[in-house]
């Protein structure tokens, strides 16, 4: 009986020891995504995608990688970012967007980017401050077309960024998403 119970015993010490840092580990700190029109990371996180995401439809803030990256995943984890094979909803807007935030943690920053198709269309400077945590940035002179927006957010003290892909249909009498105004950062 006594050995029963120092088995029973060490397998509950065992399972509580595996248990506890789990239970206690602090969850991972949040960073930021673009919400409207809706990123990639959005859709996933919403639902709106007609295939599986994977993990990031949990943490749709979390896309960060090295500076410089032009992947829509940034070289993170999550590849399905990057595959363009997806039917990605697209949302149609007019030459003028509005790209909205939202950053339950915002880290100082250096610039925003935004590339059409691959190529710098616009950059807004932020002087290395920190900016509110919901921020839009107002892209005109969009071409007419299907396009991928890749977002680059380019943390000022560290070596990272955060990347979101935003899917497109332009048209010239098309609706402006979005609809915020510019906060924070200032045109380069």
């Amino acid at each position: 009986m006594r050995r029963l119970r120092a088995v029973l015993l060490a397998a509950v010490v065992g399972a509580v020891a595996i248990i506890a840092p789990v239970a206690v580990a602090p969850s991972a700190s949040a960073h930021g995504w673009i919400t409207s029109p809706p990123s990639r990371q959005d859709h996933c996180a919403k639902g709106t995608t007609s295939f599986d995401c994977g993990s990031i439809k949990y943490e749709p803030q979390s896309v960060e990688a090295p500076k410089g990256s032009m992947q829509c995943s940034g070289g993170s984890g999550f590849s399905i970012l990057d595959d363009s094979s997806k039917p990605w909803p697209s949302t149609p807007t007019g030459a003028s967007g509005t790209d909205q935030w939202e950053l339950p943690a915002a880290h100082n920053t250096s610039t925003w980017e935004y590339f059409v198709d691959g190529v710098l269309f616009k950059t807004f400077n932020q002087n290395g401050a920190q900016p509110p945590s919901n921020i839009s940035h107002t892209l005109t002179g969009l071409p007419e077309g299907n396009h991928t927006i890749l977002a680059r957010w380019n943390v000022s003290n560290t070596v990272n960024a955060f990347y979101n892909c935003v899917a497109l249909t332009v048209t010239a009498d098309g609706p402006t998403p979005g609809g915020g105004a510019p906060g924070g950062a200032t045109p380069a």
